[in-house]
């Protein structure tokens, strides 16, 4: 069975992590307004506050973890926060570990905090297809994989960028299907994005929905194919207009929009391998023709198919540079 939580993942490309050790002591805060970047915690002892812009604070607890997909404002406190507006200065103790908080005070909490690195050129859509935060309690792989991750990323033993890329792939899945499985059990539960009433639009949401899902198993599956409304309705099992409305609200997108935005991920990522001559990409992703791929790709990305599979070939060439040398915190 095809799996669309599994392809959005392997088109986010994660990469590299950077992350640390942060213990915490007495009454601190730390708050980073950062570019976008994916941002996870893994709470190994102890209990924390993690505030979110347009989110309620949650309450993290030792065995607790926490993905921001795009983190932009946020902040995190001891549970007993200080003062409004008092702001907490790292501690170094040594390579990847720092102290929050009373220095002389035996720590109340320790996590495991990090950034990744999305490979994927449109990470803005593809992004957009997930919870804005995904809050996952009780799932203890989660944080062994996080602390087996910050051990690969430390060492120089060999296949260490393979085996850190099957870890992040996994680390990200399984924080994902873990809210899936809240989200169709219809209540809050052990792992949750937001609440299950304003949860954000995205694919989980409509993987929640046994029937949408269906229709999005068929979409990822078969991408060619000259899919229409009622098609997908009808494999949903629903009328025409309540599979719209309902994959509408689901999704945030309508079915067609959808449909279209992931054959332009896949058209991109053909584009980007240099697999496939412009006439293969276009039958793979339903166009009929070369002449009328080129036109609704250059619509939808902004330029010919051609010139973003040159631009992408001169990309790969080049040396590569990471701007990010260590957490903020």
């Amino acid at each position: 069975m095809h799996d669309p939580l599994a392809d959005v993942v392997t088109l986010l490309q994660p990469g590299m992590p950077f992350s640390k050790i942060v213990t915490g002591a007495g009454n601190w805060r730390v708050r980073r307004s950062e570019r976008g970047d994916p941002f996870y915690c893994a709470v190994l002892e102890g209990g924390c506050s993690l505030e979110v812009e347009r989110h309620a604070a949650v309450t993290l607890e030792a065995g607790d973890f926490v993905l921001i997909p795009a983190a932009y404002d946020f902040a995190m406190t001891s549970l007993a926060p200080p003062p409004a507006g008092v702001d907490s200065q790292p501690l170094e103790l040594g390579p990847g570990e720092f102290h929050l908080g009373e220095a002389a005070a035996e720590s109340t909490v320790r996590v495991v905090v990090g950034h990744c690195e999305f490979g994927a050129p449109d990470t803005a859509l593809l992004v957009s297809l997930l919870p804005r935060l995904v809050h996952v309690r009780g799932e203890g792989r989660l944080a062994t994989l996080v602390q087996l991750v910050r051990e690969e990323s430390r060492t120089q033993r060999p296949g260490r960028e393979l085996v850190l890329a099957r870890l992040l792939d996994v680390l990200f899945i399984e924080a994902l299907r873990a809210t899936n499985r809240a989200d169709q059990a219809g209540h809050g539960g052990d792992a949750h994005a937001d609440s299950a009433a304003d949860a954000s639009p995205g694919l989980l949401r409509g993987l929640a929905d046994p029937r949408l899902a269906v229709a999005l198993r068929r979409m990822h599956e078969a991408p060619a194919r000259a899919w229409t409304v009622a098609e997908l309705a009808a494999e949903a099992a629903l009328s025409r207009s309540a599979f719209f409305e309902r994959f509408s609200q689901a999704l945030g997108v309508a079915p067609m929009a959808y449909l279209l935005a992931w054959r332009m991920a896949r058209a991109k990522e053909l584009l980007r391998s240099g697999a496939a001559a412009i006439t293969e990409v276009a039958a793979r992703v339903g166009y009929s023709s070369a002449s009328t791929f080129s036109v609704a790709f250059a619509r939808q990305v902004g330029m010919p198919p051609a010139r973003y599979a040159h631009t992408a070939a001169a990309a790969r060439t080049a040396p590569a540079y990471s701007t990010r040398t260590q957490l903020p915190l």
